[in-house]
Formats: structure tokens, sequence, C-alpha cells
């Protein structure tokens, strides 16, 4: 009886948590994680900020949608699995069956859609810029610690902008963790101190080198009284002589007993950081064990490579089984969500000749606009691609729903598992700092993809940048000011954008 009651009070406090976030939440992942952050760090205290900042690391490192792993963590930690699983659904269905419905509502459109309607999109996509820019600089805040996180987050924001790959992004997050740890274990200061003095060492006697020339030159030379006297008397120096130390020399001298005594302090400081305690809050214990999380990795590692396998090897495979298998496999690869599922999902769906460019363009507009995961764009791609292929359109829509999100949920829940016997390891702490600050480097890059393709037009193939039009420029602005300073929610500030675009498309017509 006691069971039946705590699991009812459990699906309670669940559903009253998390029943409005997926029709609510807007503006991609970095808005998810500072609505997050305010609902479950601050105002339920579920979690603490250290575990907030454990959580964020392992849903940005890991593949598949970042916002959702980190919501399914939470409410798993919190009331089990049956309650992640309870709210994973109440997150991705609302975006996913609107998404579907738009997909319904657009297949059945077979000419040019009003240019009313893409001028309201292109606002959408600009506002949403706006919004996420400001997400990106909040979460700065906290992902920078100190001046290290500070340059590797700039690092990594320069380093995704200048080159975008499926591999790339994992890359970067695995090199974030090991500077980190590399930085705080001091493995590189010694070597690093040490070429220091050499170069210093040689500076100085190279300058000593050179003193002693100029004085050497400057001499005056008595020729008379060498022939006189070949053997001068040595002159003993008065005491006031000797005390007067040159200046380069005493600084030398100085330098010196700075660098004895350097080696001294950097290994107190070093031995107190060691012993340094890893802090668990005793109020969020992870009761998660690593052989069930091992075991539910390597299961994805086997169903991963059959996928593969069969897509390789069998050719006379249907369609569906096609679409499934390639909106896994961008499931699996996709790390950091927006930045990348853009284009991997042009390549595995439109490359195909699937979905037409024009509806790609619709669909990834609204999807950048709509509440809760960006991934239920996959949705709207899977049902076109049955309705052109003369499949039901659910039955796309369900495959593409399971096959975009089930790798990354599938490996979460195994890492929690190993999570749970590592969080406690001194390593651990720099490896998620180092992780965070590098991933919010990546939204950074989040923002700048769409804002490469974000306006779109009538008879665009791909979607141009927003910064062709000035406009779209005030609305971006718009956008960022109202939430910053005036403290406008998501929503109603896309809801702006979308407006401004509708007003520009009327000076525009008019004109």
């Amino acid at each position: 009886m006691y069971d039946i009651f705590r699991n009812t009070q459990r699906a309670r406090e669940t559903l009253v948590a998390n029943w409005h976030l997926g029709l609510t939440s807007f503006g991609g992942p970095p808005v998810h994680f500072k609505i997050f952050h305010a609902k479950f760090v601050r105002k339920l205290k579920w979690i603490d900020e250290q575990l907030y900042n454990e959580l964020f690391s392992i849903s940005q490192a890991l593949p598949g949608p970042a916002s959702t792993k980190m919501l399914y963590c939470i409410n798993m930690l919190r009331n089990g699995l049956p309650a992640a699983i309870f709210t994973f659904l109440l997150w991705s269905l609302p975006g996913a069956l609107g998404m579907y419905g738009l997909s319904v509502g657009i297949s059945s459109i077979q000419g040019t859609l009003p240019r009313t309607v893409y001028a309201f999109l292109s606002g959408l996509n600009a506002a949403t810029v706006g919004v996420i820019s400001l997400a990106a600089l909040e979460l700065s805040t906290k992902a920078i610690t100190d001046e290290f996180s500070r340059i590797l987050l700039f690092l990594s924001a320069s380093a995704a902008l200048m080159y975008s790959a499926p591999w790339y992004l994992p890359v970067l997050i695995v090199l974030s963790g090991c500077a980190t740890v590399i930085y705080d274990y001091r493995w590189l200061h010694g070597p690093i101190k040490a070429a220091i003095r050499l170069i210093s060492r040689g500076q100085s006697r190279s300058r000593d080198v050179n003193v002693e020339a100029d004085e050497s030159n400057n001499r005056p030379i008595d020729l008379a009284g060498n022939l006189q006297s070949p053997i001068q008397p040595i002159m003993t120096p008065p005491a006031e002589s000797v005390s007067r130390v040159p200046r380069h020399v005493s600084q030398n001298l100085s330098h010196g007993e700075h660098r004895r005594n350097s080696p001294l302090r950097e290994q107190q400081q070093q031995t107190e950081t060691e012993h340094e305690p890893r802090i668990i809050p005793a109020d969020y214990p992870l009761k998660l064990h690593w052989k069930s999380g091992t075991a539910i990795i390597i299961s994805f590692i086997v169903m991963f490579s059959t996928v593969v396998t069969i897509k390789a090897v069998l050719p006379n495979h249907s369609l569906l089984y096609s679409l499934f298998a390639n909106l896994y496999l961008a499931g699996t690869i996709i790390v950091d969500g927006g930045p990348v599922v853009i284009p991997l999902l042009r390549e595995y769906v439109v490359a195909e000749g699937w979905v037409s460019p024009r509806d790609f363009l619709i669909g990834l507009a609204i999807a950048q606009s709509f509440p809760g995961p960006n991934f239920n764009f996959a949705v709207f791609l899977g049902s076109l691609t049955a309705v052109n292929n003369g499949y039901p359109s659910i039955l796309g829509a369900l495959i593409a729903f399971l096959g975009i999100f089930l790798p990354g949920m599938v490996l979460v829940q195994g890492t929690m598992g190993i999570w749970a016997a590592l969080r406690g390891r001194r390593w651990v702490k720099s490896v998620v700092r180092g992780v965070s600050a590098g991933a919010v480097g990546f939204i950074y890059t989040a923002v700048y993809r769409i804002w490469q393709v974000g306006y779109i037009d009538e008879g665009f193939q791909a979607g141009k940048s927003l910064g062709d039009d000035p406009w779209w420029v005030v609305v971006t602005a718009t956008a960022f000011v109202g939430c910053r300073y005036f403290r406008f929610p998501p929503p109603v500030a896309i809801g702006v954008g979308a407006i401004m675009g509708l007003i520009r498309f009327g000076i525009i017509s008019r004109s």
C-alpha cells in the first residue's frame, strides 16, 4: 500500500513539474538549459549547482538532443526511470505532434507558398537568434570559473566556427576535457617553466657578456706605463665599492632567490589542491550501478552495428528501413544538436530525394521556433518522406521519432550508471569544467549557423544570411534587448519577431 502511494506521489510530482515544459520552452537547447536551471535548481531544488553542471556536461558530450537528455536525467535522479520516460513523452510529444500536423498541411500544398509565410518564418528565425544569443551569454557566466575556462570557451567557439563535420565536435569536447585535466594537474607547468628559465638564463648571460665587453672597450690603455712597469700591483677596492653591486646583478640575484623559493610554494599549493575534498551532496546520491550502465552501452553498440550492417549489406530493404537507418545514424553522431543536425538531416533526407528543398526550409524555420526539442524536425521529414513515397504519413513520423531520439536516450541511460561510479574522482571535476566551457562555446556556433540560413523567401533553394537585410538585424537586436533588459519571455520575443517580419512584408509590398 505504501509503495502504491509513493509511486502515485512521484507520478503527481513529475506531472506537476513537467507538464508545461514541452509547450512553453521556446528557443532551442541554450534557452532550455536556462529554464531548467531556474526551475530545478533555484525553485524546486531537485538538484544543486554542482550536479547541474555535471548533467550539463554529460548532455553536451553525448550524441542526441542535449536538453532532452538533461531533463530526462533530472527526473530519473528525482523519481526513477518510469518518471524519466514519462517526462520524455511530456517534453517531446507536443512539438512532435505539431511538426506532424505541419507536415500534413505542407504535403497538401503543391504550389509555392505566399510570401507572407516566408516573411513570417524569417521573423521567427531572426528573433530566435536573439533569444539564443542571450542564453549563450548567460550560460557563459556559469561555465567560466577562471581564466583558463574563459580561454577554453573562446577557443572551442572559434574552432567550431571555422570547421563543421559530424566527428569534429566530439573531438573538440574530448580535447576540452583533457586540456583542463592537464592544466589542473600541472603536468606541463614544470617543463614550460624550465624552458622559460633556460631562455631567461641565456638572455642574462648574453647581457653580462655584452656589459663586460663594453667595459673592456671603454678602459683607457697607458702604453708608457706598461713599458715601464709590466707588472702592475693589485689594488684592493674600497669597502664602499664592494658593497655597490651593479643593478643587473642585483636583479639576477633576487630573481634567483625567487626561483629557489617559488618551487616550494608551488609544491605546497599543488599538495593542497590534491588533498582538496570532492564534495558530493548527501541529498543527491546517484542510485545507479556501473554494471547496468555498461550492459546498456554494449547493447547499444550491438544494435548500432546491426542497423548499419543490414543497410550496407542488403540492397533490397524498404524505403522506411532506409529512413530509420539514416535517422538512427544521425541520432548517433550528432553532438550538440542544432549546429550539426541541420546540414546532416539535409544530407540524409533531401539529398536522397525524399523531401524537396522548399519543404525542408519551411520545416526548419518552424522547428527553430517551436517549443521542445529541435529534433522533432525529424518527425516532419519522416512524415513527408512517407507521404511522398506512398506510405502512411503517421508511419513515417513514428519511424523518424524513434530513429532520431533512441540513440541519445539509450546512451545517456547507460552513461549515468558509469557516471555514478566515477563522479567522486578528482579528475572528473576537471573534465566537467572543461567540457562545460567547450560546450557553451558551441552555442555561439549555433547562433552563427541559424544566422546564416535564417532568411528565407520564395524561390530560395537554401536559407540566406539574416545580415543580407538590416531589418532582420533589428529584429534580432529587439529580441535580445527585450529579453535581457525588459524581461520578455522567449515566446513573447519570438512572437514579436514574427510580427515584425509581417510588418516588413507589408512595407515592401506597398512600395
